[in-house]
């Protein structure tokens, strides 16, 4: 495609999107975020009051100065911490911030940032100077810039790094970190990644722009994936990336290709991806080779495959023979304290270097002695390996730091994992739970074995906090990543354990030794539907309340072929026999009974102490009037609802 066409075709798909600025880009018209950012002195010695409203709502947080209702008059303070590499100096100076300024709270992300809490506007230029006196700062790290780039926390220093990454990202943060051109110059904020270990230990394939290990033609580079965002995995842009060179030019060319031709009216549908959506895939290619002025080579063979199981571990072996040593963090609520911890730790044991990573943990780095360093107090507060329902537990901020939060969501998140530890005891197992606190999916739930959305559910006609349920997400797989779908909505948060429980249980029955949940899940459950695995854990906890002590559950061979309505029948047909020791029909062909004339015995009167409500449920499923039948779950879970009324 010739340089005009390509070009042609991106202005015209974003005229087509141009009729009417959304609300931030007529705001951005007003000034330079730079004069909000020059004025903060002035904030601070005239008080909260003289903050201008716009600089409050949008220009501060270019800077990573947030403004949050949740805790009136303090701010936010999100720091940019490339690839979540910090030294033992810079955390124990972001501690002593958090320590002095800001009640001693630190939140770790799901990105590898930290963030500080409660600032007063008063205080905030002294904390940024002294961050900023360490290498440490929140410059553009909020709303429409290019966010803090996710590199492989362990990077060469780990056996399975083929291509060292990190200086690459920091090359990449010259392009546009303290350059006005670019502060708060897209149409939406920009994540990216790049890793060169065959391990993802950085979910490589969700961002805006993912700089992926690859081999082409027996050389090692980087394969290009573009259009990730919150609950969409990125998709193969077919470029392979030869060197640094490479990777520096088609970078700069996309975030280029965003500035000029992102859309700017919905925000809400401003991503890169949804430019990728209205051009296609291969017009942003071309756009990235011309604007590059390098014909780079088609896609090689993905090679970042791997999962990572350090976590479950504890610690893990580098390349020099030394140690990166794991700190579970439950829902990435830390301190200052706890970080000023960390940093004596790396310092009396390690070499200084300490990693933050994606599932809101840390790695003290170079431990010679990991046996000693285990023996500190610390270790009794913050494992470095807890239960499968801790060790990759996420969860975002919620409705205590985050306006946007439909449920509190970390300690939701916590008392989760704590129930589970007590009903569901996992000697072993892998089991990623992760937890968002609403549809933006800062939690990633969408990636996890078992994710959760924060949403309203009700009960007894009454409002209050809940979760949609998630199963099946991949961080790695043959193409990269993938999302989950939904196996239970609107769950309400007090029950929603119970259903969660009814999946541990089964994990634990049916896993074989040492298998992932992930591995199960591909095993057993992708067997069935998403309706019959939500139907199984809801009726699954129904039984257990009501005392019913009737085993069923999945099997590890199915016949029902995912057909709903085949699964229905034969869920119907096995209770039965469960309940009564009998078949219901003498004949059946393709889940259905074979004499039409037939009618089963009444379960009731066979099992006259049965429950009225999976009566119910059997009678429905196995209607001798074929057209009378229940056929999809959705039309039983009503009947099997702990918060029903009876």
């Amino acid at each position: 495609m010739e340089l005009l066409s390509i070009m042609e075709l991106l202005q015209k798909a974003f005229e087509a999107r141009s009729k009417k600025l959304n609300k931030i880009e007529k705001l951005k018209a007003l000034k330079s975020p730079q004069e909000a950012f020059e004025k903060l002195e002035e904030y601070a010695q005239n008080g909260y009051a003289s903050i201008p409203d716009e600089d409050k709502s949008y220009f501060l947080k270019c800077f990573g100065i947030y403004d949050r209702a949740a805790t009136p008059e303090r701010f936010m303070l999100k720091l940019r911490i490339p690839g979540g590499y910090l030294s033992a100096q810079q955390a124990q100076v972001i501690a002593e911030c958090a320590q002095e300024f800001g009640q001693d709270y630190i939140d770790l992300t799901t990105r590898a940032q930290c963030e500080l809490r409660y600032l007063r506007i008063e205080d905030l230029p002294t904390i940024i100077k002294r961050l900023k006196a360490v290498g440490v700062d929140a410059y553009q790290t909020g709303v429409d810039n290019i966010r803090g780039i996710m590199a492989d926390p362990f990077d060469d220093r780990a056996f399975d790094n083929v291509l060292p990454s990190f200086h690459i990202l920091k090359k990449m943060q010259e392009i546009f970190l303290y350059n006005h051109e670019w502060i708060s110059a897209l149409p939406r904020k920009f994540n990216t990644a790049i890793t060169g270990n065959l391990t993802n230990r950085c979910n490589a394939f969700c961002h805006d722009a993912s700089f992926v290990l690859a081999q082409k033609d027996g050389r090692y580079g980087y394969n290009l994936y573009l259009g990730g965002r919150v609950g969409v995995v990125g998709k193969s842009a077919d470029i392979f990336l030869e060197n640094e060179d490479e990777v520096l030019a088609a970078f700069g060319a996309i975030i280029e290709i965003f500035k000029e031709f992102g859309f700017r009216d919905n925000r809400n549908k401003n991503r890169l991806h949804f430019l990728i959506e209205a051009v296609g895939m291969q017009t942003i290619a071309d756009a990235i080779r011309t604007k590059a002025s390098i014909e780079f080579a088609t896609a090689g063979i993905t090679m970042t495959k791997l999962d990572a199981y350090e976590a479950d571990q504890g610690k893990v072996q580098l390349r020099d023979g030394s140690f990166g040593v794991h700190v579970v963090v439950p829902s990435g609520i830390f301190s200052g304290s706890a970080m000023q911890n960390v940093a004596h730790l790396a310092q009396t044991y390690g070499d200084a270097q300490i990693r933050l990573d994606m599932e809101q943990s840390i790695y003290i780095m170079g431990v010679q002695d990991p046996s000693s360093l285990l023996k500190e107090p610390f270790f009794q507060e913050y494992k470095h390996v807890s239960s499968p329902y801790f060790n990759h537990l996420i969860a975002c901020a919620g409705t205590q730091h985050c306006p946007f939060g439909v449920i509190e969501n970390k300690n939701d998140a916590i008392e989760m994992a704590r129930y589970l530890e007590q009903k569901v005891p996992l000697q072993e197992g892998r089991l990623r739970m992760y937890w968002s606190a609403c549809v933006k999916g800062c939690g990633i739930h969408g990636l996890a074995d078992i994710g959760f959305e924060g949403c309203k559910a009700k009960v007894d006609g009454i409002s209050g906090s809940g979760v949609n349920i998630y199963l099946g997400g991949k961080l790695t797989s043959e193409d990269g990543a993938s999302e989950g779908r939904t196996i239970i909505k609107g769950a309400p948060l007090e029950y929603a354990k119970y259903y969660i429980e009814s999946l541990a249980l089964e994990y634990k029955r049916l896993s074989k030794p040492s298998e992932s949940f992930e591995a199960f899940n591909k095993r057993v459950l992708s067997q069935y539907t998403h309706a019959y695995i939500g139907f199984v854990a809801i009726l699954q906890a129904y039984m257990r309340a009501k005392n019913i002590e009737v085993t069923f559950g999945f099997e590890t061979k199915v016949r029902t072929g995912k057909n709903e309505e085949f699964e229905v029948f034969e869920l119907g047909r096995k209770l039965y026999y469960r309940f009564s020791k009998q078949e219901a029909y003498t004949a059946y062909d393709r889940f259905t009974n074979v004499n039409k004339r037939e009618k089963p015995q009444n379960i009731k009167k066979l099992v006259p102490n049965i429950d009225d409500n999976i009566a119910w449920i059997i009678d429905m499923i196995l209607d001798p009037n074929e057209n009378k039948r229940a056929v999809v779950f959705s039309e039983l879970i009503p009947f099997i609802l702990l918060y029903s009324k009876e």
